[in-house]
């Protein structure tokens, strides 16, 4: 026990030192991100202060044995009560911001006086809860690594250690003449959906660019960030994904994730294809009635779009991944080209066809492609024609085992490596 607490120190200073260096470093004010944060400075998330609570919140669970003191019929009870009190919660927060979104209700404190007690009493029991649920899961997964080989001596390396909050948001740059991100921002929690709107504004007309505030569903900071959700094989996967980040961040691919755009879909693909096959063998072998019971599989989670709501099952299918993988074909071949305004339009036309078809999205522009595009674990989507995701699900393909194959792409440091090694 206390070898897991001194490693779980070490790997906390050294990830805090990363941040530090990779983070908060002052360049020069031509530097395109610093020209950005010009508009974000006041409300940038602090990770620092974020990291600090979380790493004793983990270290304190640790000091008292959390989740040995239960057996696993006990762990299973507790992560069930977990996601469902994060259920009452998110509900009644929802409920929380109709009150105040009303033009019609006066007093909003009175009218959400009941509503704010019931969610004082639910952020109590969560409170309580949280410890054990999340070292539950963090245990779950630390097995499934080790059965696999994705450990030093029988212990993952870093510690699995995840912590669920209210995630920052994240505003995305890109140029208008072609898609890349050139600055992705943490912003605060509590960022309003109408100062979303102000902000990329203020960005665009000012710098001439594509921005988007977008919702994640987690970060690869330590302990890692995961969104509150009461979907548990999406929690799984998400947990898996970000511990692989910080994985990767003590190798190569990591620790060079922003030098190209085809480094860091490299390591948000190799992320996601290992994050999904981890999160499904822990499915498989502690929660194994999750995987006929299709019913609990839906839950409140963000993910990359938006889905429909049920119901009207008798319209033509819409295949979300095909139609966006069109658009984004389309709007690189136009500003190829040079046609921005041109492609503009056309991306507002084909977002009013999915808001037709149940995806409420609000933009989709450039940024909406540099940043979800980097996800390429499938077939398709908002990566368009990128040749790297295919390349690293082709190199996942001919691995003899997801161990293999997160070794092999953690040591690249260009995607000419990945090339030359699924040519072999």
């Amino acid at each position: 026990m206390f070898q897991r607490i001194i490693r779980g120190l070490e790997i906390t200073l050294l990830l805090f030192i990363l941040a530090a260096i990779t983070g908060y470093s002052n360049p020069s004010l031509t530097d395109k991100i610093e020209k950005v944060r010009a508009f974000t400075r006041q409300i940038e998330f602090n990770y620092m202060a974020w990291m600090g609570n979380a790493s004793m919140l983990k270290l304190r669970a640790a000091s008292i044995g959390v989740p040995y003191t239960f057996d696993h019929e006990a762990r299973k009870l507790i992560v069930a009560e977990y996601l469902r009190v994060t259920q009452s919660i998110l509900e009644k927060e929802y409920q929380l911001q109709q009150i105040y979104a009303d033009v019609a209700v006066t007093d909003k404190e009175l009218a959400s006086q009941e509503l704010r007690a019931e969610l004082d009493g639910l952020y109590a029991r969560q409170t309580e809860l949280a410890p054990l649920a999340e070292a539950t899961l963090q245990e779950q997964v630390s097995v499934i690594l080790a059965e696999i080989g994705l450990t030093a001596v029988g212990q993952p390396v870093p510690n699995v250690w995840y912590h669920s909050t209210p995630l920052p948001y994240a505003l995305i740059v890109s140029p208008r003449d072609r898609i890349e991100q050139i600055a992705n921002i943490s912003i605060d929690t509590d960022i309003t959906l109408d100062e979303q709107v102000v902000l990329e504004n203020h960005v665009d007309e000012n710098l001439n660019t594509s921005s988007l505030v977008v919702p994640v569903g987690g970060v690869g900071v330590y302990p890692t960030m995961v969104m509150r959700s009461t979907n548990l094989p999406w929690v799984l996967n998400t947990i898996s994904h970000e511990w692989i980040h910080n994985y990767l961040t003590l190798r190569p691919l990591g620790f060079l994730y922003a030098n190209t755009p085809e480094l860091r879909t490299m390591n948000e693909t190799t992320a996601s294809i290992a994050g999904n096959e981890i999160g499904g063998l822990v499915i498989e072998r502690f929660y194994p009635e999750l995987k006929t019971a299709s019913h609990l599989t839906l839950g409140l989670i963000s993910a990359p779009f938006d889905h429909p709501e049920p119901g009207d099952f008798l319209r033509p299918p819409f295949d979300f991944r095909a139609e966006m993988h069109e658009t984004r074909t389309t709007v690189d071949a136009m500003l190829a080209e040079g046609k921005i305004e041109e492609a503009e339009a056309y991306m507002e036309a084909r977002r009013l066809i999915f808001l037709q078809n149940g995806y409420l999205l609000r933009k989709i522009n450039q940024a909406y492609f540099a940043f979800f595009g980097a996800y390429a674990d499938s077939p398709g989507g908002a990566a368009g024609e990128d040749p790297v995701g295919p390349a690293v699900r082709a190199l996942r393909e001919q691995s003899d085992s997801l161990a293999d194959f997160v070794n092999t792409i953690s040591w690249m440091t260009k995607f000419e490596q990945l090339q030359e090694a699924i040519k072999k």
